[in-house]
Parts: C-alpha cells; structure tokens; sequence
C-alpha cells in the first residue's frame, strides 16, 4: 500500500510537479494535484512554503495583486517576509519525496527492533535493514558486509581515525591530514596528538587541491592513516582520489575520505579509488538526518577499535540499535541517487552556471574560491566573494535566501574561515564570501530571485563603502599605507 507523501513530501512535489521526475515517484498521481491547486493561489512567502489546508489561506491570497505585507513572523530576532529561498545544500539537503515513502511503514507497521530475533517485526525490520545495506553499498561499489551504519559522517570519522590510530597504536604512531578538512577530522587528530600519535597536517594550493608529491614525501614507515576530504564543504574542491589511493596503497598505508559531501554527487567506486574508509552522510544527499555509514574495508582487512561499547552491533564496531527508519531511508536516497547522478548533475551545473553568470553580469570584483576548472569541483558548491562588502552585513541583509557565509563568527570575534586562510585568500576577501548551495530540487525561479537579491544588497553596501568610492575614482588600495592609532 502506498503511504501518504506528508507535508513536507506534498511541497516538494508542488515545486516540481512539472519535472518528469514527479511521475515516477510514488504516490505523485494522487497528491499533486491537491498540492498543486495550493501552490497556484499565490502564496505570500519567498519560496514555496508547506501547504496546510486546513488553516484560512492569507487575506492577501484572495487577489494575488494585492499588497503583501513586509513583516510576516520574527525568528531569531530577525523579521522576515516569509520563508527564506534554500540554497545551503552543502548544510543539509530536504528529504527526497520517496525516501519519505520509503520511511512510512517502519514509522507506522514495521516498527519492530531490526535486532529482535524471535518474531516477525524483529525479521521484518532486519531485511529491510539488510536491503538498505545493499542499497548504500551499490552506491559506492563496495560490499555490504563492508557497510557499518552509524549517527552520520562526524561519529564515521571519529571512528576510522581514532579507531585505526589506537588498534595500530603498538607500530604505528604518524597519521596525515589536510589543513583544509572537515573540522571533526582535525579535532579527532588533535585528540590524538594529545596522546601521543604525530600528526602532519598538508597545505594545499590556492585552489584547494593537495599537492601529491607533498603527500608521497609526508608518509612515513610508521603512518598509520592518512584522510583527505573529498569535497570540500566550504569551497567544493574536489581531490584526485584515485591518485591519492595509489600513492596510500604504493606505501601500505590505509586511506580514508570523509566523502559527506561528495556521495551521491559525484561517481564513487572504493576499488577504483583504492580507498579503505570512508565516512557518509544520509542528509546531505536527499535523506534523513541522524544516520551515516562508514565503509571499512575487508580485502585488505582494516582493523580497528570500536568506540562504543554495548551490545555488539554492526559487526561489533558500532553498538546500538539501528534507526530502521532512517536506515530504510538513507538506502532509499542512495538508490535514487546511483540512478539519477547524471540527470541531476546536468540540472545542478545548468543552474549553477546561471547563478555564477548572472551574478557577474550584473556585478565587479566577484573571486570565485577554490577551483576554476569545474572538472576540479563539485558544481553545486559555489563560493563566491564580494570585494568592498562586509560579508556578515551582506548575509543579514540577504534574509530572504538561505546561503552561509564563509567566515565563522563568534560573539566575541570574527574570524575568516580557516579554509579561506589555508587557500592564502586575503583576511578581508575571506570575512566578504558566501556559499551558494544549488541542488536536485532548486529551480531557475529561486536561482534568479537569489541573483536579483544578491547584487541588489551588494551594490547597497558597496554604496555605503569609502573603500568602493575610492576604487571608483581609481585609486589602487593596496597601494595606501593606512595610518596607525
């Protein structure tokens, strides 16, 4: 029987009702239509918000000309119009409407505990476990039995460092990493630093990529491991993981990857890439978030040290029930994932090539961050700065649309992104960027509204800019030796 779509569901099928993809997923035919009569009366949010019939549509929906009003809610103290535009998919990405189908039996039928052995619900719920197993597995060219369910990537690559580094620990002393990767890889190497392991942590180039023959010189007799991110979260470089595999194999040298941010969106084959772990993350490909995998590899064996004790789950490694739902669901993503990579890459360029073009049309002194070979980086991450723009003023003023900014901010200090700064981009370019995050459900509507906004607040601040009156009138800045008080 197939289950109800849901709210969450339903909106995103009345975004894309016109998308070929609609038909094809499971229970289109009888919500979209419903859904769609909804979406066409005119809503007063920025992007499509959850239809609720049950509540009076807004005054102003009645005459879809009429007077919207400014301030609709406040969150965060901040006063919106309505919902802002998403377009932070490097953050999270919405539930793909099939995985919500997917997910509804186990979270009103087949509730049963996947590790029960002794009746029905328990041998239910397992297969369904087993097959997402599958399902995962086939989206990497991996082995099921290779397949560990975890929280999500951050608990995955914990694991593999923490746990390689101390079941080695009698030989094997060195691990390697990148100065530009996912902050719980550098944590998890400074753990162990504390604790006496070595770590060297590799620059990169301008545009993100690690040198090669830095790496092959950095590995030692006793390097335990070595993890390069795949794609990068900020600024969307792609590393040549194939050649990294080879340089790691050559020297019998485990090679993991916290590949988050590139399964699902880039073509992954572990036997090809020579890769040993690799950590994984359901919500950032279309599935639900509080569940992750990390693939271990059987031939040649990895061994490791669990980190959590309990009932021996997951092979031993990762103790803990398994979420059946959120498991059935992450399988449910990877499959339509490894069907539809090259239909949404295709859609993910076309409207990222929009943005980056409307965007230079219409504005100067854009730098995108990273590589400028696309062949190089995930087209779907693009980090852009605006020069003479504050970029914390510029993320406050733009909050109507859904984007990061590049530089983390704390309530006592703002500093650029350490990516930005391991990259030599300059501090003020660095506090200026912005992460656009386009994906398999934006459209060319949102793509444009995301432009006219952005270059309609830059081109603001820019105004109120001494720095930006002075490039106007010519004057070479970097050329100015600024007094000091």
């Amino acid at each position: 029987m197939t289950q109800p779509l849901g709210r969450a569901g339903a909106r995103l099928l009345a975004r894309f009702a016109k998308s070929s993809s609609v038909a094809e997923c499971s229970g289109a035919a009888g919500t979209a239509p419903k859904v769609l009569a909804a979406a066409q009366a005119g809503r007063q949010f920025s992007a499509l918000p959850e239809p609720i019939e049950d509540v009076p549509p807004h005054p102003a929906t009645a005459n879809p000309a009429a007077a919207i009003p400014e301030e609709l809610m406040e969150m965060k103290g901040i006063k919106l119009s309505g919902a802002p535009l998403y377009l932070d998919m490097q953050a999270t990405t919405p539930l793909d409407p099939r995985v919500i189908d997917a997910m509804m039996p186990l979270m009103t039928e087949q509730y049963g505990n996947p590790h029960s052995r002794t009746h029905m619900y328990g041998w239910e719920s397992e297969d369904l476990v087993e097959g997402a197993r599958l399902q995962v597995a086939a989206l990497i060219g991996a082995d099921p039995k290779e397949i560990i369910f975890t929280s999500g990537a951050t608990e995955s690559n914990n694991l593999a460092l923490k746990g390689v580094a101390n079941f080695y620990s009698g030989k094997k002393k060195h691990i390697i990493t990148t100065q530009t990767d996912h902050k719980c890889v550098l944590d998890s190497a400074r753990y162990l630093s504390q604790r006496g392991f070595e770590v060297t942590y590799l620059p990169v180039k301008p545009d993100g990529l690690l040198d090669l023959e830095l790496l092959e010189q950095a590995i030692r007799p006793d390097t335990a491991i070595v993890s390069v991110m795949m794609v990068n979260n900020e600024i969307g470089t792609l590393q040549p993981m194939k050649e990294i595999g080879a340089i790691c194999r050559k020297h019998k040298v485990f090679f993991h990857t916290d590949a988050a941010q590139g399964i699902g969106k880039v073509p992954v084959n572990v036997n090809e890439m020579n890769i040993d772990l690799m950590s994984i993350s359901a919500h950032k490909l279309y599935g639900p978030k509080g569940i992750g995998a990390i693939y271990i590899r059987r031939r040649p064996r990895v061994r490791l040290e669990a980190q959590m004790s309990g009932g021996g789950q997951e092979r031993g490694i990762r103790s803990g029930t398994v979420p059946a739902p959120l498991a059935v669901g992450f399988g449910k993503a990877c499959e339509v994932a490894r069907q539809e990579m090259a239909v949404d890459t295709a859609h993910i360029k076309k409207l990222a090539d929009r943005l980056y073009n409307g965007l230079n049309d219409q504005l100067q002194h854009i730098v995108l961050n990273g590589p400028q070979d696309q062949k190089q980086r995930y087209v779907g991450n693009l980090n852009l700065s605006f020069a003479y723009v504050e970029g914390e003023s510029l993320l406050m003023g733009l909050k109507d649309l859904a984007v990061s900014s590049g530089s983390a901010c704390t309530s006592a200090s703002l500093e650029p992104s350490y990516v930005l700064r391991a990259l030599g981009v300059e501090e003020d370019m660095a506090h200026t960027s912005l992460r656009f995050g386009i994906g398999r459900f934006t459209t060319e509507a949102e793509v444009d509204r995301a432009i006219a906004l952005t270059v309609q607040h830059v081109s603001k601040l820019r105004e109120m800019s001494p720095l930006w009156e002075m490039v106007q009138e010519g004057i070479d800045i970097k050329t100015i030796q600024w007094s000091q008080h």
